[in-house]
C-alpha cells in the first residue's frame, strides 16, 4: 500500500494512472527520459564501453554517466551530443501520428 496525503494506492499502477497526482504531459515527459536513458545505457554497453571509457571518449566525467545513467541528472542537449557520438548515434526529431495517441 502506497498513501500519499490522504490518497491511498495499492499498486504502483494505480498511482502512476492518477491523473491528479501525474498529469499526462509529465507522464509523457518521464516515458521519455525513461525510455531515452535506457537506450543510452543499452547502446554503451553495445559498444562494450564502461562508463570511464565513455565519459573520456565523450569529454566528460564519468560521474556525470553515472548520474545520468541512474537518472539523477538530465542531459542539457550538447551533453547528450557529446555522449551519443562515440556511441555512433545522433538525436532526431521525427513526426508521429497524432491521431494515433
Amino acid at each position: 500500500m502506497i498513501k500519499i496525503g490522504k490518497t491511498e494506492y495499492s499498486t504502483l499502477d494505480d498511482l502512476w494512472n492518477d491523473k491528479n497526482l501525474i498529469a499526462p504531459g509529465e507522464k509523457s515527459e518521464i516515458d521519455f527520459i525513461v525510455e531515452l536513458i535506457g537506450r543510452f545505457v543499452e547502446a554503451r554497453e553495445a559498444k562494450g564501453l564502461t562508463q570511464k571509457e565513455l565519459a573520456e571518449r565523450a569529454g566528460i566525467k564519468q560521474s556525470a554517466v553515472a548520474r545520468l545513467e541512474r537518472m539523477q541528472a538530465i542531459p542539457q542537449i550538447d551533453t547528450l551530443f557529446k555522449l551519443l557520438q562515440p556511441l555512433g548515434y545522433t538525436l532526431e526529431i521525427v513526426p508521429y501520428d497524432i491521431a494515433a495517441n
